[in-house]
């Protein structure tokens, strides 16, 4: 979805700030106990004993993203580019993240491109950016929105493009049960947004054939 809103609406979209009192490892590893109970198995048998610590661990990675800060990510600008103004582009990113609405996963690609102002960051700090919003719980349509923000704030680049396609479990595991549907979202800023010449570029560079 298309959002084509003037520069002064664009706002950050970020998680709360406010501190949020962090249970226990322990009280964690009991949670996953009583969902255990409540889907209606046993959480003492052999198979199940070391699940709770397990699921604890996985989350701590899952959900790595709220400990990392976009800012960070993006601080180090290389202007030594000879000038260079053009597009740069960083497509087919792999990602995968957790729906807040159910807690399960949605995976796909999301593409980045930006015209630099002042110099360019470098391309694995754009894939980086990725994970940063993807490991936290949150919609498409916030995570593309988060992402394009991010970039603004971080480099005040000429224009940003994001665009994200992924396929939701929440869909296709329960619910209508459709397997293989696919949610793309795109937002654009600055000359993306303004000109759809270069929306029709940034299109036809995603989707190009890669170079063999």
């Amino acid at each position: 979805m298309d959002d084509l809103v003037k520069p002064s609406t664009l706002r950050l979209v970020e998680v709360s700030k406010a501190p949020v009192e962090k249970p226990t490892r322990e009280q964690a590893m009991d949670a996953v106990r009583t969902l255990l109970r409540w889907a209606g198995d046993d959480p003492s048998r052999e198979g199940l004993q070391d699940t709770p610590k397990r699921v604890v661990k996985a989350y701590e990675e899952f959900f790595k993203g709220y400990g990392e800060d976009p800012d960070v990510i993006l601080d180090k600008v290389f202007r030594e580019v000879d000038g260079y103004d053009d597009m740069v582009l960083v497509r087919d990113i792999p990602f995968y993240s957790h729906c807040e609405h159910h807690m399960v996963p949605f995976t796909g690609k999301a593409h980045i491109a930006y015209y630099p102002t002042d110099g360019v960051v470098g391309l694995s700090k754009l894939a980086r950016l990725i994970d940063v919003y993807g490991r936290r719980l949150q919609t498409q349509e916030t995570m593309t929105a988060q992402i394009i923000n991010a970039m603004n704030h971080a480099l005040n680049p000429r224009g940003v493009a994001v665009y994200i396609e992924a396929e939701h479990m929440c869909m296709s595991m329960r619910g209508v049960q459709k397997q293989g549907s696919s949610t793309i979202t795109t937002q654009f800023s600055g000359v993306f947004r303004d000109d759809p010449a270069e929306q029709a570029r940034f299109f036809q560079m995603v989707h190009s054939r890669p170079l063999r």
